[in-house]
């Protein structure tokens, strides 16, 4: 199965017809500019396109008001001045003669594109669509909003298709409450928005957009807001949200389909956002959202006003869809202060509701254990180099934005010019960094299990030359065997054309006798051919070799600006007991529950990958490793992101045979099977995780969930 793109070029055909400075960023160029990058750089022939259809009048009626369906209906036969009149009796709204017939093709492919992926036509997909839909009520337009594509779309997952768990993930700018209204007493559907809000100071002005609105009625728990209080998040704020906010909840909700209202004003060089995440950070956390429902990922556009920042989150987005892997994040990976406010007033807020985050307890709730009312400034450190001060944006006293930030303004275009040259750079760096032509590569012991393989997954038959195995085996025992020898020359092989860029991911199979000598090798050889910072997830009884330091062995040390990089970061799960050796030897037993394995990785392991930012990731699943297929599937899956795609799993050979399968197939980019009823981690796991996150939190800040209790937090 592969990803559809649903578009029709009729939906260009609306613009604005009279001068209104708030509303000429709706474009028909958002779409076109979108679709031609998406052309250029291949994807659009990669996926299956569909023409999007409109929608019926049923079909609207799921969501909208027959009063308000007829009188957008009616604006087909009015005048340029009738059209502006009538845009005036609602908020940030224009109406064009076209505007009922492309709001009608854009909740048609939101429609179609649900259809093809409940249907199993498509794994997954995005609707390249305007007007965006997420701010429309029933009997309203708003922000640019005529019809509500996704809630529409939801609606008819649930009728049409029988769907009892829907996941509606908006990373639009702009809180949709549009969404929020349509299903705060339903359980049925999980509502997650971020949003700048700057307490209340940004548009839409909403008490309701706040970390305290959690639905109503039987939906209590089931409206998730996070609201940015402050401009400049980046990265590394965004990643920490979905990992300490949204997944836990998801994974716990367990969804049958995930929507996403995807706005991409919130990434770098939008105006109305003002935030600097990275194109590629969206490819992350479409990867992340891929983890839920079988991989039944639906997108829908929302905003993004930037042409160049919107069409390459855009196809960052497609490309994660397609199976990709996502381009490393640049940059510290270190949330602010500001963010981690807000992180925290969300899982207060949610915390009565979800034992995932009950389970996690709840930390540095300084104060009165909601985000701060006070305004803190914070300099962003920027992955290219740009740091501006951060703070909340100037406002007129009628909380309208100052003249200073709106399009002309000097501070406005200060801002502006800024972040396209970071834009520019970071463009740059990504042009210099192409995906492999080999996304996944496995050495099997029994060819035979091939025959199961995706047909793209290269069954590699290589080895190392000879001479250069036995040098390498040469200081082990265990490795003298032939069996050991041969699986070490295939390994060795594997690795170099990862560390090469000729593959993405590996698999390979190694005897159980030679599991920890086969690991000891390759850490080496990974440190010694170009991985400059090496994290190893060793599963099971599996040791961290005796002479193997942070810095990485003996005198291996890596040197950035005049200080010594600790190159390794060992991390067992499977260990005794939870210890930190070191801010780089950390060990976990492995949970026993749902619950506590979900923790153990999105609130340790995950966090502790992001913030050491590694090339490469070597997972070894050692002898009596004790995970389930689906655990070892979901792990190596989500570690994908933090090395961009350069991941080798070396599997012991006593493993079920179906595991390096299921192992070939997540690392391709498929959907991980799923990990069953969720259950309640234990007291003693949810010991084990906090006391590891309380030691090791100084040095790793993507583990950080508040502010320092008594102290400024990170910034």
């Amino acid at each position: 199965m592969g990803t559809a793109l649903v578009y029709h070029e009729d939906m260009t055909a609306a613009r604005l017809l009279w001068d209104d400075p708030e509303c000429e960023i709706e474009c028909p160029e958002r779409l076109t500019t979108a679709l031609e990058r998406l052309q250029q750089r291949g994807l659009e022939q990669r996926c299956l396109r569909l023409a999007a259809r409109e929608a019926s009048e049923a079909e609207l009626g799921l969501v909208h008001s027959p009063e308000y369906v007829a009188l957008l209906q009616g604006t087909q036969a009015l005048g340029t001045g009738e059209l502006q009149t009538l845009s005036g009796q609602y908020d940030a709204v224009y109406f064009h003669p076209s505007t009922f017939h492309c709001a009608r093709l854009a909740a048609g492919a939101a429609l179609q594109l649900v259809d093809a992926v409940l249907a199993g036509a498509v794994r997954n997909g995005l609707a390249l669509v305007r007007p965006p839909g997420h701010h429309s009520q029933r009997a309203a337009a708003n922000g640019f909003c005529v019809f509500n594509n996704v809630a529409i779309a939801a609606k008819h997952a649930q009728r049409q298709h029988g769907l009892h768990r829907i996941l509606i993930v908006d990373w639009d700018v702009h809180h949709g409450q549009g969404i929020q209204y349509i299903f705060e007493d339903d359980p049925s559907v999980l509502y997650f928005s971020w949003h700048r809000y700057e307490h209340g100071r940004f548009w839409p002005y909403l008490r309701e957009s706040d970390a305290d609105a959690v639905g109503q009625g039987p939906g209590l728990g089931f409206t998730v807001n996070l609201p940015w209080n402050q401009v400049g998040m980046g990265n590394a704020d965004y990643v920490a949200a979905f990992l300490h906010v949204l997944l836990p909840v998801a994974f716990e909700f367990n969804p049958e389909l995930v929507l996403v209202s995807a706005g991409f004003d919130s990434a770098i060089g939008d105006p109305e956002g003002q935030m600097q995440a990275t194109p590629e950070c969206f490819a992350h956390l479409t990867q992340l959202l891929q983890m839920l429902a079988g991989g039944r990922v639906c997108a829908v556009l929302e905003g993004g006003y930037h042409l160049e920042s919107l069409s390459q989150s855009v196809c960052m987005m497609v490309q994660a869809l397609l199976g990709d892997p996502a381009p490393p994040l640049s940059g510290p990976m270190v949330p602010h202060a500001s963010a981690l406010e807000s992180i925290e007033s969300v899982r207060v807020a949610q915390a009565p509701h979800w034992m995932s985050l009950q389970q996690q307890g709840q930390r540095g709730l300084g104060r009165d254990g909601a985000s701060g009312s006070h305004a803190v400034a914070v300099t962003l450190n920027h992955p290219l180099g740009v740091a501006p001060v951060l703070s909340p944006s100037p406002r007129s006293p009628e909380g309208r934005p100052s003249p200073l930030l709106l399009p002309g303004g000097p501070e406005f275009k200060a801002a502006a010019t800024q972040d396209v040259a970071a834009l520019s750079s970071l463009l740059d760096q990504l042009r210099l960094n192409p995906t492999p032509p080999v996304r996944t590569a496995v050495a099997l012991t029994a060819p035979d299990a091939a025959l199961a393989l995706p047909s793209d997954v290269l069954c590699e038959e290589g080895s190392a030359p000879q001479e250069e195995t036995q040098a390498w085996a040469r200081p082990h025992e265990a490795l003298a065997q032939d069996r050991a020898l041969t699986a070490l020359g295939k390994v060795l092989y594997l690795l170099d054309r990862i560390l090469d860029g000729q593959v993405s991911s590996g698999i390979a199979v190694t005897p159980a006798s030679a599991a920890a000598a086969t690991l000891d090798v390759a850490i080496r050889c990974g440190l010694s051919h170009g991985a400059q910072r090496l994290l190893c997830l060793a599963v099971g009884q599996l040791d961290r070799p005796p002479d193997l330091t942070d810095d990485g062995y003996d005198s291996q040390v890596m040197c950035m600006s005049g200080s010594a990089s600790r190159r390794n970061l060992w991390l067992n799960i499977g260990g005794k007991e939870a210890a930190a050796l070191s801010m780089f030897h950390v060990s976990v037993p492995l949970p026993g529950t749902t619950g506590g394995f979900l923790s153990c990785v999105l609130a340790l392991v995950l966090p502790l990958a992001y913030s050491f930012q590694p090339d490469l990731v070597l997972v070894a699943l050692g002898p009596a490793h004790g995970l389930r297929d689906p655990q070892a599937a979901l792990l190596a899956a989500l570690l994908r992101g933090p090395a961009g795609g350069r991941v080798l799993v070396l599997v012991d050979e006593e493993s079920t045979p179906q595991l390096a399968v299921v192992l070939a197939r997540v690392l391709h980019g498929e959907a991980a099977p799923s990990l069953g009823p969720f259950s309640m981690a234990s007291p003693e796991e949810v010991q084990a995780l906090m006391q590891l996150r309380g030691q090791l939190e100084p040095r790793w800040k993507m583990l950080q969930v508040a502010t320092e209790a008594g102290g400024p937090g990170s910034g």
